[in-house]
């Protein structure tokens, strides 16, 4: 049983999990599912949408980090799991403390599929394999 077709991703309650994550030095490759649902999600718009509690107020949600201090060269130097919900990833600044859940990354994905109910964020862009 591949992880796609885990009881996490079946049912009323389904959560998305990726079928595969490829770090690349411009973001996130995810592949939601083995017939071609897949998404870039590109490295410094992934790094500013982090809401770890250094880089977001945890009361109002506002944004903490300055954009200014994220170099256009940010890139994802490792990736790990966060039990079976997200990803957590260091990032060559060292920043290393935000979760990102998959939830929220299929959300942003912005492929053909997902489109419509995507709302366009700051984690989409054109996929690239």
């Amino acid at each position: 049983m591949s992880r796609s077709e885990g009881p996490l991703s079946e049912g009323p309650f389904a959560l998305p999990v990726p079928y595969a994550i490829t770090r690349r030095p411009d973001g996130l490759f995810i592949e939601w599912d083995t017939e071609g649902h897949a998404w870039l999600y590109p490295a410094r718009p992934l790094r500013l949408a982090c809401r770890c509690a250094s880089c977001t107020d945890e009361m109002s949600g506002r944004p903490l980090l300055d954009p200014a201090q994220v170099p256009s060269s940010i890139a994802p130097d490792s990736v790990a799991l966060v039990g079976g919900y997200g990803l957590r990833v260091r990032w060559s600044d060292g920043h290393d403390t935000g979760i990102y859940t998959f939830e929220r990354l299929r959300a942003a994905c912005g492929c053909e599929r997902c489109r419509p109910a995507s709302s366009s964020g700051p984690l989409v862009q054109q996929p690239d394999r």
